[in-house]
């Protein structure tokens, strides 16, 4: 018989093996120049990344890459910084400074190969002319608490920056520019993975403007100005500094989500993949997940039981409470109450990266019992979510997923098993 909950588990870990460099890397090398070999890169898998490439590259290379502080490996002849996240430091902008110098001076004969996944925004950071570090902070401080988007706020970061936006390739020209991408964003696009630095750039200061005024976000004076005088432009499409770029996706959401179901099949388990790409509010987003569950549950629509769900994206959290929380936890405590106990059904939302929130926690499991175990140590599912708790509400019933760095990152995962044993149910107040 399966068990359902490590089953789930296999299910993420396959998911994450799938965009390991050591598999997804090798294939996408370019052939070495006539002239130098120049390695760049930010983001949570770009020192796993270079390690890669330097075993795998056949001559002379030099370079620099900045990863999340612990997610540092050893490698030979390309230097690894590691600088905060989801909150620039002074680290990202030295390693921002340090990265601009390396590319400078480059000929037509040279290659830059720019190893780019999710979390760069933060690690690879160039404050615009006229703004300071503290500008950026506030700034990024208030988008991850607004509920913002990953596409609005990476907008909002494109047009305050010196180097995301395509900065970072013009400063490349006339050398040739490969950048191998691990994906995180929901579809894939290549301005949107760590603010595109080499990619060009189709909105504007006023798109980002807009974006700010929308979710009422306080403006420095500097800020202000940058945007309304478009001073903070970005590298359009067309520009011919971009003119020898070439972008190659080594890996993305959906090639995990179609790795964790082979898993599930090899168990005997059918698989329906929902969506790679899947955004809103995490709470609204677990609700809408368990409305589908209930009626695969009780009327065999759309699918038939048993069968997993599967679906990757990026959800939101608007934070009103004062708990430790994450995006993937949020939407499982969501789940878990809007289920109500429902019985034979058990889920699994993970961050890819091994880091919910702030939190070395990936995620957690839900199980139809997840209910009444907390009832039983005095917790309220309820106020956990209105408070934001969904680490400290999972942890507390030792149901926390914790893997460490796994030195990727492809976004969230998210798996529901339906067994269909409605006989069991046993509902449970969730308020």
């Amino acid at each position: 018989m399966t068990d359902p909950r490590a089953l789930l588990r296999q299910m993420f870990d396959a998911a994450v093996e799938a965009a390991q460099s050591s598999h997804c890397l090798p294939p996408h090398l370019p052939a070495p120049p006539r002239g130098r070999t120049i390695v760049i890169g930010a983001g949570k898998a770009s020192a796993e990344m270079a390690r890669v490439l330097e075993q795998h590259w056949p001559g002379e290379l030099a370079g620099l890459v900045v990863t999340r502080y612990g997610y540092a490996v050893p490698c030979e002849r390309i230097t690894i910084m590691e600088a905060s996240h989801p909150v620039p430091d002074d680290a990202s902008v030295l390693a921002a400074q340090r990265i601009l110098e390396l590319v400078s001076g480059l000929t037509q004969d040279d290659l830059v190969i720019c190893l780019i996944s999710g979390g760069g925004s933060s690690l690879m950071v160039l404050p615009a002319d006229g703004l300071s570090l503290q500008d950026k902070q506030e700034i990024n401080r208030a988008l991850l608490k607004s509920g913002a988007t990953i596409g609005e706020m990476n907008c909002v970061r494109r047009h305050l920056s010196a180097i995301k936006g395509g900065r970072l390739a013009a400063a490349c020209h006339p050398a040739r520019v490969v950048t191998l991408l691990i994906s995180d964003v929901p579809g894939d696009d290549p301005a949107d993975i760590a603010s595109g630095p080499t990619s060009a750039d189709r909105s504007t200061c006023l798109d980002a403007l807009a974006i700010l005024q929308r979710y009422q976000i306080a403006l420095p004076g500097a800020v202000r100005a940058l945007l309304e005088s478009g001073q903070g432009e970005s590298v359009k499409p067309g520009d011919g500094r971009l003119a020898g770029i070439e972008t190659r996706m080594i890996a993305t959401p959906l090639r995990s989500l179609e790795a964790a179901a082979e898993v599930a099949r090899g168990a005997g388990v059918p698989v329906h993949i929902l969506g790679d790409s899947i955004e809103g509010e995490a709470r609204d987003v677990g609700i809408v997940m368990a409305g589908i569950a209930r009626n695969v549950a009780l009327h065999g629509q759309p699918f038939i039981t048993p069968c997993i769900l599967l679906s990757g994206g990026e959800t939101t959290v608007t934070v009103r409470g004062d708990g430790r929380g994450g995006r993937n936890v949020e939407f499982l405590l969501s789940l878990a109450v809007a289920l109500n106990g429902q019985a034979g059904t058990y889920a699994i939302a993970c961050d890819t990266d091994g880091v919910d929130g702030q939190e070395e926690i990936a995620g957690a499991i839900m199980s139809p019992d997840t209910l009444a175990r907390a009832w039983a140590l005095g917790i309220k599912p309820r106020a956990s979510l209105s408070n934001n708790d969904g680490h400290g509400f999972f942890q507390t019933l030792g149901d926390s997923v914790v893997c460490g760095p796994t030195l990727t990152n492809v976004n969230d995962f998210r798996a529901i098993y339906i067994s269909g044993d409605l006989h069991l149910s046993h509902p449970w107040r969730a308020d």
